[in-house]
Parts: structure tokens; sequence; C-alpha cells
């Protein structure tokens, strides 16, 4: 699984010119399933984003995490995010799971958010998706399991 947390003071995302979910402050969340993630490594991923002290304190250092602010996460599927670029100039996505795979595991992320008691909204798998946000800092870390 790879996840590029992005730390916002909103984002949004948008369908056709119809807005399907929006946050304030909290977490933009670009997801790809890889063939393989399980159940564990998704919790595993989730407890991780819900615990990482990236946003600031009284004090301005990064020591609060998504829940101490009462922070939401926007979650959204991103397949191209397993890109392999370096053979030839189309990107190929072979080490993305597959959409019944990829699906599967990222509505299994969005629920282990949630258990985590990270207030989630999401785009909609497999749709063309405008995304747009205001990345806060700009905070920005790849994670990959």
């Amino acid at each position: 699984m790879i996840v590029i947390l992005q730390r916002v003071s909103e984002a949004s995302v948008t369908i056709e010119d119809h807005t399907k979910s929006a946050i304030g402050r909290g977490l933009l969340l670009l997801v790809c399933a890889e063939p393989g993630d399980d159940e564990a490594k998704i919790r595993k991923m989730a407890g991780k984003v819900s615990k990482l002290r990236i946003f600031s304190d009284d004090a301005g250092k990064m020591n609060l995490s998504v829940r101490d602010v009462g922070g939401e996460a926007l979650v959204v599927s991103q397949f191209t995010l397993a890109a392999e670029v370096w053979s030839g100039n189309r990107p190929s996505f072979v080490k993305a799971a597959g959409p019944v795979e990829g699906k599967n595991a990222y509505e299994a992320f969005v629920a282990a958010l949630e258990a985590e008691g990270v207030p989630s909204k999401t785009g909609e798998f497999g749709a063309h998706m405008k995304v747009a946000l205001v990345n806060d800092g700009p905070v920005t870390i790849p994670m990959r399991l």
C-alpha cells in the first residue's frame, strides 16, 4: 500500500462538476493498493496515519495527530502512485492492485481509518476526479508498506 499524506487546511473532490466530498483541517490521503495488501497491512497503515504527529501544538512544534486536532481525512484512490516510468515513455501500472482487489483494499483502508477514530470522506473509486486542496505547511509525506 502506498499513501501520499498531505496536511491540509481544506480539500475537496469534484466529479462531473459536482462536489462529492469536502473537508476542513485534516489530511488528504492519496491511496494506492498493491497486490497482496492484506488486512494487517491496511490496519497498520491506518494506525500510523491516525497517530502521525504532523500538526502543530501551541509551541509551533509538530506534536499533534489528526485525531488530536479533531481533523478529518479525505481519502482518494490513486492507482497512478504505483507507476513504473523507467522503461519507455508511457507509465506502466502493473504494480498496482487490479480493480477488484484495489477497491476492496481502498474501502478497507477507509473503514480502518474510521475505526482509528478519524472521520473520513472519500472520492469515488475508479472515477475521473478533480481534487482541490490547500496544503498546510506544506506538509507532504510519502508512506509505503
